[in-house]
């Protein structure tokens, strides 16, 4: 089997783990398996910054814990970012490391730490355990570890504008089969540009409150990366490795019109060149601010737009506290294909709709399912991204879905696989019946007829959690 860091020479006594599924640096299911962590790169570049170096390691880039277990062998401290579906892989690593180093010290942060921290003292590996954001205390944690408790609250930035640029160098690398298709440390391409792919993250906030999402459990109030900032990181990269496309990482990148406003008036000037991105909106912001979102679109190069839609559903949208309407879905799906046929009609490639849908939501009727299939059938240009809701801690509804027992995901199994069933008492049999073709009649009631020929088997478009 093979073993990408076993020519690696040990060169501090302090190591970072970089958590994943074994092998997704070898052999990935698909290109967001090789994404790397921003959290992990942040705080190894502060690390190295204050002239504390580290050695990496990761768990995506082994096949077998046994191999991972021969490289973790002669360190003293061992840090890792936990987020809840890496959780399993990181107190195993844990268990592992403290077999073979019994003197050695386990840090550990990141969201898991923050949204379930009964799961996270529970193991009594995790000899230190930062809540929330680490960029103003990882430096001393990791010089002096025995002078904190062992449940640290963690320091944040007041602003991204205090972050370093990360040291992209500092990220774990793929297989060299993999990297064949792209330079290294950016990413590989997934379908919504040209490789190489530079991830950036723009904004740290989500001010909604869905009861599906944890992100404002654990992520304080921090203000937005300034704009020339950003274009100035992506024309270093692009000097230095040549960049294809961007994937903007925020959850929320349609947010703060003046910052936007700036964006559309700098981009286009001062960047290298108009990348083509990858950004999340919402509905109902696009609605409100309709004019600016097409700027952003025809003006910046936005042409893998993330919508959060998630039902064509109101009461479903009710349910989830979306805060968006079944008609906001619409006009944002009328104004993006209204787009994209200007843009058939001057021959250029239409931007696409990456239409975020979720399915399984505990209380969704079939009616409601049949509405968001009707809405999925309207959209002209489309990636659709289809997922089963998982009640992760953290959010409203995860909590309380665990509090009733009722959710099927638990520290042993937190798990992102498409298909797996993941709250007692939904029927699964019936969206998988769905998503296979089987309701057609039922769901191309009231449709004109360009959406009644669209096919509604979307078993394919199922994704991760």
């Amino acid at each position: 089997m093979f073993n990408f860091w076993s020519q690696n020479t040990q060169k501090s006594k302090i190591v970072w783990l970089d958590l994943g599924d074994l092998g997704d640096l070898v052999k990935p299911d698909g290109p967001h398996e090789q994404w790397q962590d921003h959290g992990l790169g942040l705080l190894r570049t502060i690390l190295h910054n204050h002239g504390v170096n580290t050695d990496l390691l990761s768990t995506r880039a082994v096949t077998s814990w046994e191999q991972l277990r021969k490289q973790l062998q002669g360190y003293d401290i061992l840090i890792m970012n936990v987020r809840s579906y890496t959780f399993p892989v990181a107190y195993k690593s844990a268990k592992i490391f403290k077999e073979i180093n019994p003197n050695g010290l386990v840090l550990t942060g990141g969201m898991h730490a923050t949204v379930a921290l009964d799961e996270m003292t529970a193991i009594p590996e995790f000899d230190r355990i930062c809540q929330g954001p680490g960029e103003n205390v990882i430096v001393n944690l990791v010089n002096d570890p025995l002078s904190f408790p062992r449940v640290i609250v963690g320091i944040g930035s007041k602003s991204m504008a205090e972050w370093p640029m990360i040291d992209r160098t500092l990220w774990p690398k793929p297989h060299r089969r993999l990297r064949r298709k792209f330079n290294w440390p950016l990413e590989p391409e997934c379908g919504w540009g040209p490789p190489p792919v530079a991830t950036i993250i723009t904004s740290r906030v989500c001010p909604w409150q869905c009861v599906f999402c944890n992100e404002n459990s654990y992520i304080p109030n921090m203000g937005r990366r300034p704009v020339d900032m950003v274009i100035d990181e992506l024309n270093y990269l692009d000097d230095k490795f040549g960049v294809g496309s961007i994937v903007i990482h925020d959850s929320m990148f349609f947010q703060n019109p003046s910052w936007l406003e700036e964006w559309i008036d700098k981009y286009p000037r001062k960047a290298n060149k108009v990348w083509p991105y990858w950004a999340a909106g919402r509905s109902d912001t696009v609605r409100q601010w309709p004019e600016l979102f097409e700027a952003l679109v025809r003006e910046t190069n936005w042409n893998t737009i993330s919508i959060g839609l998630e039902s064509g559903s109101d009461r479903i949208l009710r349910l989830l506290n979306k805060e968006c309407t079944a008609e906001d879905n619409q006009f944002t799906i009328d104004l993006i294909n209204k787009i994209g046929d200007d843009y058939r009609q001057m021959g250029k490639e239409p931007p696409k709709l990456w239409a975020n849908i979720m399915l399984g939501i505990p209380g969704e009727t079939h009616e409601d399912a049949f509405e968001t299939m009707r809405m999925l059938k309207t959209m002209k240009y489309v990636f659709p991204s289809i997922s089963y809701y998982a009640p992760y801690p953290g959010s409203a509804l995860g909590y309380q879905l665990i509090a009733e027992g009722k959710s099927l995901m638990t520290k042993e199994n937190y798990h992102r696989f498409p298909d797996d069933e993941k709250v007692i008492g939904v029927d699964y049999q019936f969206y998988r019946a769905l998503l296979a073709g089987q309701y057609e009649d039922e769901i191309n009631r009231g449709l004109d007829a360009y959406a009644r020929q669209k096919s509604s088997a979307l078993r394919e478009a199922l994704v991760k959690a």
